[in-house]
């Protein structure tokens, strides 16, 4: 084995680590008492208690706001899917000043600040009459997830051959059936990575829920820190039950895509 190649696989151990060994002592903190998280010196071996994800999974605003946060995150990507999939075909196949406008207006949301996405969306659903509303929190997120999937899927559109393509029109297909059964399945990877990251994205997303919500819509993210204002001694336990309740359905997100790039990738290397 070459040293260059020992170091390279050396460093993707190292960089795994640093991000596994977080989440492995949160999960483990999560099972442990004050008594045994408050130590000088960290315990790796003790009694795990079911106190800590008892009391998070038993508080009835949990519940409730972990059902808002998978109603509402569920509906905002699978809209912005929707819109953004078949915008990024388009602009990735048609390059002239409009599409060109159109990408750069997806990737200028991203660079705005959520409190100046805020605090207008705040006026604007009171107005309305839609604060603290699932409904305002879909059209809201909207604009991340579907400024996300149409940045991060023109790329995976560019990279789809027009040869391909060409090919598909010679055999009648209209382009309707080009972009369903050419172009999104060969670029569906890509695709998914971009719908798991909008997930990830608004899934976490703090501020725009805290300034639009106050209690009927209120999501786990605003839940789990008011989890550290339930006295004067920090409950350390339930807030590391809370963040591993806040990880698991991202974490089951990307385990899921990264099951199916790996069966996609087994399916290619078995076909060459």
């Amino acid at each position: 084995m070459k040293i260059s190649t020992l170091l390279l696989r050396l460093l993707l151990v190292l960089a795994g680590l640093i991000v596994v060994l977080p989440l492995l002592w949160t999960l483990l903190n999560a099972f442990k008492t004050n008594a045994d998280l408050l130590v000088s010196t960290p315990k790796l071996i003790f009694t795990p208690v079911w106190d800590n994800m008892d009391y998070v999974l038993n508080r009835r605003s949990v519940a409730r706001a972990l059902v808002n946060s998978l109603v509402i995150c569920s509906w905002a990507v699978g809209l912005g899917a929707l819109l953004g999939v078949p915008a990024a075909y388009v602009i990735a196949r048609v390059k002239n000043k409009v599409t060109r406008e159109a990408q750069f207006f997806a990737l200028s949301l991203r660079f705005l600040p959520p409190v100046a996405v805020a605090i207008p969306m705040m006026v604007i659903w009171l107005g309305l009459g839609f604060y603290d509303t699932r409904f305002a929190l879909i059209l809201t997120y909207l604009s991340i997830t579907a400024s996300i999937t149409i940045w991060l899927s023109v790329p995976a559109f560019e990279r789809v051959p027009i040869a391909v393509e060409e090919a598909a029109r010679v055999d009648r297909l209209g382009p309707y059936a080009v972009f369903f059964r050419v172009a999104l399945p060969i670029a569906r990877l890509q695709i998914l990575s971009a719908i798991a990251f909008s997930f990830i994205l608004v899934w976490n997303e703090f501020l725009l829920a805290m300034m639009l919500t106050t209690s009927q819509a209120r999501t786990l993210p605003i839940i789990a820190s008011e989890m550290s204002q339930l006295g004067m001694n920090v409950p350390w336990g339930i807030l590391n039950a809370a963040v591993v309740l806040l990880s698991l359905p991202p974490l089951v997100l990307l385990a899921l895509i990264g099951a199916g790039m790996n069966s996609a990738f087994s399916r290619k290397s078995s076909q060459d």
